[in-house]
């Protein structure tokens, strides 16, 4: 069997004051269009996954945060038919701006115990648990 190449991708679960987690569409065009996803993407040589967060959120959501304010809380690792998923969520409170979609994307602040009514990606639903725990 041929191996799988790794793809390194990080993902920010951004909370809110009320406590609710911020949810991005994948557009019309992209693989796994339509599904819900945590605001991220994948990490670009010489990045950390930190910077990667950081970067993805100004260009999709049009705000600002710090490596200060990211908080790691778990990973995913999934195997897709072309590729194997390594992505770390971290979790962000602190930010500036308000988040807008920058891509096209619907964006929607959503209540923890209700993640799981939003079709998700095979590798970000694993997640939902630890963000419920947190929250």
């Amino acid at each position: 069997m041929e191996p799988k190449p790794v793809l390194l991708v990080a993902a920010c679960a951004l909370i809110d004051a009320d406590g609710r987690v911020l949810l991005a569409q994948r557009p019309e065009g992209k693989p796994m269009a339509g599904l819900w996803e945590f605001p991220g993407g994948k990490v670009e040589p010489g990045e950390t996954p930190e910077e990667t967060v950081i970067r993805e959120l100004h260009e999709e959501l049009g705000i600002e945060t710090r490596t200060a304010c990211l908080a790691p809380l778990t990973f995913a690792s999934h195997s897709y038919d072309d590729f194997h998923l390594l992505m770390p969520l971290f979790v962000c409170r602190r930010f500036w701006g308000m988040p807008q979609s920058r891509e096209g994307q619907a964006i929607k602040w959503v209540r923890p115990q209700r993640l799981r009514d939003f079709p998700m990606p095979p590798a970000d639903a694993p997640l939902i648990p630890f963000l419920i725990d947190l929250l």
